[in-house]
């Protein structure tokens, strides 16, 4: 009779992307989340983008308040990513580890695409290019009306050049958040946040339970 031998291969862990547009109050919610599974035993890498390594973090400051071409801009989030991807994700995904980045390539797709108007045609050829085989498990969309978002910008603090953009420009990048919500309903969950921290809290640890 043979033996079974101990399987000592971590169980690949899970990503959580959060989005939405500037003031929409994704980023009060991430160090909620983190707790929450922290106490649920799970060991939680967090981490952000455009940024998340030392390559990354030069070009975050780059991307935010230096103008550039549209199509450098693009290039630039994805040449982040990659890198994001290399050194943060992939590696504790691996490990087990659950991985919360505060934005991913549906950004890309609302900033670049959305609101800058580059064809979405070449957004996908870098998102398959970039990432082929890797998607968020969960995405949480954080959802409000413009003026609502704008409202919640800290005025006393220098706006990076996106946060300056014009109403219209955030229009269209919550436009095109929703139809990626509407795209990949299964991974894409949009959350009121006009809500209460309570509520959305509430219902975020509802979500989280099915993941988990």
């Amino acid at each position: 009779m043979t033996q079974d031998r101990p399987n000592n291969k971590a169980a690949r862990g899970r990503f959580i992307s959060f989005e939405g547009i500037d003031g929409a109050g994704k980023s009060t919610h991430i160090a909620y989340v983190a707790e929450l599974l922290g106490a649920r035993g799970k060991t939680v890498v967090s981490s952000r983008e455009p940024g998340g390594t030392e390559l990354g973090e030069k070009l975050r400051e780059l991307l935010l308040h230096q103008k550039m071409h549209l199509e450098t801009e693009a290039l630039l989030m994805f040449a982040s990513r990659r890198e994001h991807i290399a050194q943060v994700i992939a590696p504790a995904l691996a490990r087990g580890d659950w991985v919360i980045s505060d934005r991913f390539t549906d950004a890309s797709f609302a900033y670049q695409g959305g609101g800058r108007g580059l064809d979405r045609a070449k957004m996908e050829v870098l998102e398959h290019w970039v990432h082929p085989a890797l998607q968020p498990d969960l995405t949480l969309l954080f959802d409000v009306p413009l003026e609502v978002a704008r409202a919640r910008l800290d005025a006393t603090r220098t706006l990076d050049k996106f946060e300056q953009e014009q109403a219209d420009f955030f229009a269209a990048c919550r436009g095109e958040y929703l139809r990626r919500a509407a795209q990949f309903p299964s991974r894409i969950t949009v959350i009121d946040s006009t809500q209460s921290i309570e509520a959305t809290r509430a219902r975020l640890a509802g979500i989280l339970e099915h993941l988990l």
